[in-house]
């Protein structure tokens, strides 16, 4: 079973006028998106990317199903570009984290096109994964420029593959095993321009919370100049493969364990020093909040037959059975541990938002698309936008949900694709102003939900 955490932030920069960054969170997906193309062009390209990759993924969550997502997200990217003349040219990075269950136990697989990054921070070594797409970095690949050199060219920035370019993409893809304690980062490089990685290893050294860790990250990189756009996506592994102990007292304080982490009641962690390298790119590839919480559970293996030998020893009479002062405590713990657990839940749910759809109208809903453990969402701000002012390519994400970090960047997300929708050559009729109400209305469900 593993168990990750996670925490987002993302900020406009100190330069730029409109965030062209897209972060998801989910409970067995993680991503980044950094669109560009202009005003609109980069904003949709990273939308588009997001939506298209979640859907794809949840239907085929596996290795070979996070590298079509990947694709099936470009395609979805050029396509609109093609058709639409406004949008002509736009693209985006994206770099992804998945968690899957294999026939060799969990693995957390790793999407890198572009030059948005991955980390891991293991027993507190931060280690780049991804390789950039860049001029620069290839240049580094070939021996013409060092890794401080590489870090100043004037090319850094020139990108050799991004989504949308062109119909097909190449996608790099790692496989890594989950080990507990470790702590992943997926960022922009607004981030990775401006924080140094020494600075990056002690930011995600110190804060023990993922959401405050990317918040601090985002912050630094303001300070230091921001000159981009700035996005950080922080996911620890609570629980992963190859704790050691299978037994049942270590599988119970596991489980204490994880309930204390989740509620911040420990304030130490496992440095674990045997991780797995991660894998080198598979055959896919080329050359060089909120806090979201996902649990991932694979068939347990049947231990084999234990031989003892036992020695016959005099029937006794047993008196009766009583409730010792371990037992009780065992029981309270047990009582508070699922009283933790559910709170933690419901604060993740009521934290969280998405748009969808009611009838052919865009809402805004509070919790998880679909429920979670019984908790159903709620509609909060009717936006009064309809399928029709928005263009058919959105509506398939839109019928899923598409989930956004707070409210207010879900009322930016409709806005956004009203706006791109209107700035067509010839726009719709429905592009008049809209107005939105407020209500707290519960939705029924349907079955399948995280």
């Amino acid at each position: 079973m593993t168990v990750l955490r996670s925490g987002s932030a993302s900020d406009v920069g100190r330069v730029r006028t409109v965030n062209e960054d897209r972060a998801l969170e989910s409970p067995t997906l993680f991503a980044v998106a950094d669109g560009m193309g202009g005003h609109a062009g980069g904003e949709v390209a990273a939308s588009i990317t997001i939506e298209a990759l979640q859907a794809a993924f949840v239907r085929t969550p596996t290795p070979d199903g996070l590298v079509a997502a990947v694709e099936e997200a470009n395609r979805a990217v050029w396509e609109r570009g093609v058709g639409d003349q406004a949008l002509r040219g736009m693209g985006t990075t994206v770099t992804a984290a998945g968690l899957v269950v294999t026939p060799d136990g969990d693995r957390l697989l790793l999407v890198n096109v572009g030059d948005s990054r991955a980390y891991r921070l293991h027993a507190g070594v931060l280690d780049q994964l991804s390789v950039d797409h860049s001029v620069a970095e290839e240049l580094v690949a070939q021996g013409a420029l060092s890794e401080e050199e590489a870090a100043v060219h004037p090319k850094r920035h020139i990108l050799t593959r991004a989504l949308g370019i062109s119909p097909h993409v190449e996608v790099d893809l790692w496989e890594v095993v989950p080990v507990e304690g470790d702590r992943y980062l997926l960022c922009s490089d607004g981030l990775s321009n401006e924080v140094t990685a020494d600075v990056l290893a002690r930011v995600l050294s110190s804060e023990r919370d993922p959401r405050t860790a990317a918040e601090t990250l985002v912050g630094l990189a303001n300070d230091f100049g921001g000159n981009d756009n700035i996005t950080a996506v922080v996911v620890d592994v609570l629980v992963g493969e190859g704790t050691g102990d299978t037994t049942a007292a270590g599988a119970a304080a596991t489980a204490v364990a994880v309930a204390e982490d989740l509620t911040g009641a420990v304030d130490a962690t496992d440095a674990r020093t045997d991780v797995p390298p991660a894998s080198p790119p598979s055959g896919h590839a080329a050359a060089a909040g909120n806090g979201a919480v996902g649990v991932v559970t694979a068939p347990a293996s049947r231990p084999g037959p234990v031989a003892a030998t036992v020695e016959e020893a005099p029937t006794r009479r047993k008196g009766p059975r009583r409730i010792t002062f371990r037992v009780l405590l065992f029981l309270i713990l047990l009582g508070g541990l699922a009283y933790g657990a559910w709170y933690v839940i419901k604060v993740y749910v009521g934290d969280s938002y998405f748009v969808g759809l009611e009838k052919d109208q865009l809402v805004i809903y509070q919790g998880r698309p679909g429920g979670f453990l019984g908790l159903n969402p709620k509609i909060v701000t009717h936006t009064g936008v309809t399928t029709a002012q928005v263009g058919s390519i959105v509506v398939p994400a839109l019928r899923a949900g598409v989930q956004e970090p707070t409210r207010t960047a879900a009322n930016k997300y409709v806005a956004g694709l009203v706006a791109a929708q209107c700035s067509l050559e010839n726009p719709p009729p429905t592009c008049a102003a809209t107005t939105t109400t407020t209500s707290t209305v519960p939705v029924t469900t349907t079955p399948g939900g995280l």
